[in-house]
């Protein structure tokens, strides 16, 4: 636009280029457009979604699962995340319909229940599918035999297993506090038989074949947490159920990180 003064009056004319102004902007926003849509394209879809989670407030377990009313059950769930080739997220809050599908609690199971967060997880390692049980749900501190209310939980994990062809690595663990037991010399010794305990469930109260299991104590050497705390001290004593990835690639065609 260009202003050009006239005796009487000011005169306004129009540059006859003017149209390239809005022609410009609207070619940058076109291609602002195309540059968006090609990056989304190409992002991480997990990483987007455990940002997402993040945002919303929930809590973000390591595996989302879309379309997640279709998983009934914890064997529903590993046999659909070992088949697929897409990692999965679900919220934690979940986990107590993997675990317990339809199953009758008794009242005392019932109330621990309501107390889930932190009792029990599912997450993803470089080991496999992790299913996560704190101490306090499975055995009496210093102790290695299973509370009979747990059963419900382990039938659960046992029908994962018995559907599913995963190796099972049954792994348990405890604080760095010195055990005081006629029992158990140490906290290494402990772990082993708490492991046992579990896979001695699997196998003769559930009848499951016995070659594709292991077991094993880590003992205190892989705490989750500070053992500094008395709160996440008691997050490190725990048995890890783990269903292993098949032929050293995770199900999903790629190579655990």
């Amino acid at each position: 636009m260009s202003r050009t003064k006239s005796n009487s009056e000011d005169e306004i004319t129009l540059s006859p280029m003017a149209w390239m102004v809005t022609f410009s902007d609207l070619v940058m926003l076109l291609l602002t457009f195309f540059v968006m849509l090609l990056t989304m394209s190409s992002m991480d879809a997990k990483k987007l979604k455990e940002v997402f989670v993040y945002m919303k407030g929930g809590s973000t377990g390591v595996l989302e699962l879309s379309g997640s009313k279709a998983v009934t059950d914890l064997a529903v769930f590993v046999k659909k995340y070992t088949e697929s080739e897409n990692d999965f997220i679900i919220d934690q809050n979940l986990l107590r319909n993997l675990f317990l599908p339809l199953k009758k609690l008794d009242k005392k199971m019932e109330e621990m229940i309501q107390n889930f967060d932190g009792l029990m997880e599912i997450k993803d390692d470089e080991r496999g599918i992790v299913v996560s049980l704190q101490e306090n749900i499975l055995f009496n501190s210093g102790e290695a035999t299973l509370k009979k209310d747990v059963f419900p939980i382990l039938d659960s994990i046992a029908d994962a297993v018995e559907s599913c062809p995963n190796d099972i690595l049954i792994m348990g663990h405890t604080d760095n506090i010195p055990i005081k037991s006629e029992l158990y010399e140490s906290n290494w010794e402990l772990s082993m038989y708490r492991g046992l305990a579990v896979l001695e469930y699997f196998l003769k109260q559930k009848s499951i074949t016995p070659p594709r299991f292991y077991v094993g104590g880590y003992g205190p050497s892989r705490p989750l947490y500070s053992n500094d705390i008395p709160k996440d001290r008691g997050l490190n004593r725990r048995v890890e159920v783990i269903f292993k990835h098949i032929g050293g690639l995770n199900g999903r065609g790629k190579r655990p990180d």
